[in-house]
């Protein structure tokens, strides 16, 4: 398709608003992107239709959501497009693509090498010269080419939709109540083991689902805030398949995830905490009420190495990936003996499928009907791409989502815009909903130390 100069630069004709120029990235973290710059104008430039075409193939979420936007585009598409631009809805901004005029002093003399990042920034430095009195921002994730914009003296922000501001204040799902009452930390211990919220002795109204460690010196009790009934409801430490909470979070989660009414949990914390092994026994645990538990996890390659330059068919390169759920489950059947009836139970859900270990691409088209479906490394995943998965829960399944929101694989993702942080803070506060943090690392003394001072 030949693509016509822009003959009408943003911010002619006294438009107001800001005036947005997009990097690839943005698009590949947001398809829908485009919806959220209210009465603003927004560019797409040229370069950044060419770099998605190179992504529109493949089965990773990136390559679907250019797809995606390919077709976003396609539906809005006009000769205004590339002249005029087109309105993108009432009470909102034009979208225009554009190219860009041959590179400025101040981009040449900059930047020598004919990149796709330069001619994004000439282009955002030549529709700052074209359009006074209106801001010129550049969007994009990556870091580095904000940086190069901001040597040019141009404005750059990343895409601010879906990130937590504050993170320390994150919820964590559970917490410390000191000082309760020594008569009420004995009344979770005889029946109904529960006490009225009104009882207890908190401070402020507890989240829905939210667990309590209540201490008086010596005396303790678990706890779970029952938003139904308005009571704190003892938590007590159970095995679920050969496995034993050593901690109270470890015993937060593994209630939480044994609840049928908590149709959605999330589990966070470092490595080495516990998360990926206790969701995937506690789905063990309850094989019997469910068609199938799912256990996956998004492939993303470490030291940017393409999945191409591995050796082998696609399903040794992808093997490497998913060994870290493989390594749990082995870590489960090791609590077995090895001619033992759970031992037999494993292999046959494994090959009947009724275990199924897969990068999380694959699950594109199936059904998600009771299903204890199990995300792991969740922080490498968008706010999009959560809600995706989400979405697709069918009757009597169960979506567990793990991870580290602070262990980012990838590079446009931090610890405030990852999806894992997203659903717990937007999830917070549902009836359906149950978030535990684990704090203590369990694999080893020597995986907790370092974790801890390197």
């Amino acid at each position: 398709m030949a693509v016509a100069r822009s003959r009408t630069e943003p911010g002619k004709k006294s438009r107001k608003g800001k005036v947005f120029v997009l990097d690839t990235n943005v698009l590949l973290y947001d398809f829908n992107c485009i919806d959220n710059f209210e009465e603003n104008d927004v560019v797409i430039p040229i370069t950044v239709l060419e770099e998605l075409d190179e992504f529109k193939k493949g089965s990773d979420t990136i390559n679907f959501n250019a797809r995606e936007f390919i077709r976003k585009l396609d539906r809005l598409s006009g000769d205004g497009l590339f002249t005029d631009g087109l309105p993108l809805g009432k009470g909102r901004g034009k979208l225009f693509v554009m190219t860009a005029e041959p590179k400025s002093s101040v981009v040449e003399q900059a930047f020598i090498n004919d990149k796709a990042d330069h001619r994004i920034l000439a282009l955002t430095e030549q529709i700052r010269r074209t359009t006074p009195g209106r801001p010129v921002v550049l969007i994009s994730k990556d870091i580095n080419l904000r940086m190069k914009a901001k040597s040019l003296g141009l404005y750059a922000e990343d895409y601010e939709t879906g990130k937590i501001e504050n993170i320390d204040e994150l919820y964590t799902g559970s917490g410390v109540a000191e000082g309760v009452d020594t008569t009420v930390i004995a009344r979770f211990y005889s029946e109904p083991y529960s006490v009225p919220i009104s009882e207890a002795g908190l401070t402020g109204t507890p989240v829905p689902n939210q667990y309590f460690i209540l201490r008086n010196g010596s005396s303790s009790a678990l706890a779970r805030f029952n938003p139904q009934e308005a009571t704190l409801e003892r938590v007590s430490k159970q095995r679920v398949f050969g496995i034993d909470p050593r901690n109270a979070e470890q015993a937060f989660a593994i209630d939480a995830l044994m609840r049928p009414d908590l149709q959605l949990v999330t589990l966070t914390g470092k490595a080495g905490t516990g998360k990926t092994l206790l969701a995937l026994a506690a789905a063990l645990e309850q094989r019997r009420n469910f068609r199938q538990i799912y256990l996956a996890r998004p492939v993303v390659p470490l030291g940017n190495r393409d999945l191409g330059y591995l050796p082998g068919d696609v399903k040794s390169k992808l093997d490497p990936y998913m060994q870290p759920l493989w390594d749990n489950l082995a870590v489960i059947r090791s609590r077995f003996p090895p001619d033992g009836h759970e031992q037999k139970q494993i292999t046959d859900m494994l090959e009947n499928e009724k275990l199924y270990i897969a990068p999380l691409a694959y699950i594109r088209g199936r059904s998600l009907d009771r299903v204890f479906f199990i995300v792991d490394e969740a922080q490498n995943l968008t706010p999009h791409e959560v809600k995706t998965i989400i979405t697709r829960a069918g009757e009597g399944s169960r979506m567990v989502f793990t991870g580290d929101i602070y262990q980012i694989d990838t590079p446009y993702l931090d610890s405030q815009s990852n999806g894992l942080t997203y659903l717990v803070d937007r999830m917070r506060g549902q009836n359906l909903y149950g978030q535990v943090n684990l704090l203590k690392g369990e694999r080893s003394v020597l995986a907790e130390l370092a974790s801890n001072i390197l």
